[in-house]
């Protein structure tokens, strides 16, 4: 590998412009433009069918997007039939835009009008390369031949739009603006303006493309602010941006452009496109909301959105994927899971804006659900996790100095099995070893007296054999546990004991959890019953049973 070979191929515009950086936040959402059908299409390796690409326009309708640029109409067959399927059908609601893409070049700017003929909210999207590297590489054509491909595509632009009487709004992009003198790109773009003279009521659409990421994007947002300041009929021109993602932060210049003066994004859902693809808008809008300014686009059901364009594109969503992939709310860090599960509590205590450690958002606001997208079960994971699933699944609030008993026997199945657990199986840990446990002995009937004290007639039954035997205890509890130590022959002290319903109404259950200490070891049992006294003698069985187990 050779870097040398490489220089900065980023050319800064010589007047200082860098008001964008006083800014801490973009304030207001851009308006968006979905370019899936088109950028996002042609960079599948088999792009949509005429019906994928109806339920993808479809698709991006219920997400809220006014502005889609549904095809080259010039480039394919399929992509100028797929132009008159949605005018002659009737498909395009009032309130949305179409948007087409053509070079500036004559033919293909009269097939693109053909395409669009009949439709009333349309945007015709004509582009020519302006950047040095096109320019003296591919083209081998002066800044001043290259301007008049710019100026002579807008006026047959207007000329073809006059002649049909539609009242299209025009966009132009200088490709490869990044790689373009700055000075340059404005003196083209001033000079297209010049040509369509935009008002208030019909403003052009200036599209400042980073067709290929070659900068920081601080960079670009030098580039963006310079045109912004310098474009003539400012105030009749939506600014726009388009940026790619091939140094992987197309989504970092989207935000650093719109705090320099866009007014606009072009790009496509989780950032399909040529090479590394283009800015996420998913991303973008959902970074946007997570700072309390409403996007316009509705992601409340992520799941769905993500399933479907799985569908129609055959491209695959990361798991790391941000605000959509399967893991990017998933913890399975015992120390993340223990502050997410402690955050969750304090803010359904307090309430007030989101500020769970962790946590960006609140994840059922992209349709995704606590327990099983947010705390996840593996050998990694610790008590704080382990008894958070319990208690949101099952209602199961274990005592805090039980939660790391249970942890371990879940992170050993886990680690066995290397494998994640989901919610049924870390119960199942849990009854099997807490609130089951039977290897020893199970009692039959038990009866309490009151006299000096409570004394319980326990019948303990082993091995199938029954015995009753009585003791004497300060409690019930108390009394059962002196009348199994008796039988058994054994010492310890009863040092945890918790309770609490598991459901509400006259019918409830409860649940208990006692835990028995010796030789400085405790061991904890759970039992289940609508008595609240016999699911704490339940649950003094399993962690006798656990103790005895232990010393076989």
């Amino acid at each position: 590998m050779d870097s040398k070979k490489y220089c900065r191929q980023f050319i800064l515009p010589q007047a200082r412009c860098m008001d964008w950086a006083e800014k801490s936040a973009v304030t207001s959402a851009p308006v968006w433009c979905s370019v899936d059908l088109r950028d996002g299409n042609q960079a599948l390796v088999e792009p949509m069918d005429l019906n994928t690409k109806l339920e993808y326009y479809k698709l991006l309708l219920s997400l809220g997007f006014k502005e889609i640029e549904v095809g080259f109409p010039a480039a394919s067959e399929t992509e100028y039939e797929f132009v008159r399927a949605l005018i002659e059908r009737g498909l395009i609601p009032d309130g949305v835009t179409i948007q087409v893409l053509t070079q500036a070049r004559e033919h293909i700017i009269r097939k693109t009008f053909e395409a669009v003929r009949g439709a009333k909210n349309v945007i015709v999207h004509m582009y020519n390369s302006t950047s040095v590297a096109q320019r003296e590489q591919v083209f081998g054509k002066s800044k001043e031949e290259i301007k008049k491909i710019a100026v002579d595509g807008a006026l047959l632009l207007r000329r073809l739009a006059e002649a049909s009487g539609a009242d299209y709004r025009f966009e132009y992009s200088p490709e490869s603006f990044t790689g373009t003198e700055p000075e340059y790109a404005l003196e083209v773009v001033n000079a297209v303006l010049g040509v369509w003279q935009p008002t208030a009521a019909r403003k052009a659409i200036v599209n400042l493309p980073a067709t290929v990421e070659n900068a920081m994007p601080h960079v670009y947002a030098q580039q963006v602010e310079f045109v912004h300041k310098n474009m003539k009929f400012r105030e009749n021109v939506v600014l726009s941006l388009h940026p790619h993602n091939d140094r992987g932060t197309g989504v970092a210049a989207a935000e650093f452009g719109l705090l320099a003066g866009a007014d606009r994004v072009e790009g496509t859902l989780f950032g399909n496109g040529e090479r590394t693809g283009n800015c996420d808008l998913v991303t973008l809008a959902m970074n946007l909301y997570s700072q309390g300014v409403e996007s316009g686009l509705d992601f409340s059901d992520m799941p769905r959105i993500a399933q479907s364009y799985t569908q129609f594109t055959g491209m695959e969503i990361s798991p790391r994927q941000p605000y959509a992939g399967g893991l990017v709310f998933a913890a399975f860090s015992g120390s993340h899971q223990d502050a997410i599960a402690k955050g969750m509590r304090y803010r359904a205590e307090k309430g007030g804006i989101w500020s769970v450690p962790y946590l960006p958002i609140d994840p059922k606001d992209v349709g995704r659900e606590y327990d099983s997208d947010v705390i996840r079960i593996n050998s990694q994971s610790g008590k704080g996790g382990v008894g958070y699933v319990l208690e949101q699944a099952y209602g199961v609030k274990l005592p805090a100095k039980m939660k790391e008993a249970v942890s371990y026997r879940v992170k050993h199945v886990s680690d066995e099995g290397r494998r994640e657990l989901k919610a049924p199986e870390i119960f199942e840990v849990f009854a099997n070893g807490y609130l089951k446990p039977r290897a020893r002995f199970d009692l039959g009937e038990v009866h309490y007296r009151q006299e000096n004290g409570i004394t319980a007639s326990v019948e303990i039954v082993t091995d199938g054999a029954a015995k009753i035997v009585s003791a004497t205890g300060n409690g019930r509890l108390d009394a059962v546990s002196n009348a199994l130590k008796e039988f058994f022959g054994i010492s310890y002290t009863l040092t945890g004991y918790e309770q609490h319903a598991l459901s509400a109404g006259s019918f409830a259950q409860a649940v208990s959890y006692v835990g028995v200490e010796k030789d400085g070891k405790i061991y904890w049992g759970a039992g289940e019953n609508s008595d609240i006294i016999r699911a704490s003698v339940y649950a003094l069985v399993s962690a006798v049973n656990n103790l005895l187990q232990d010393e076989v």
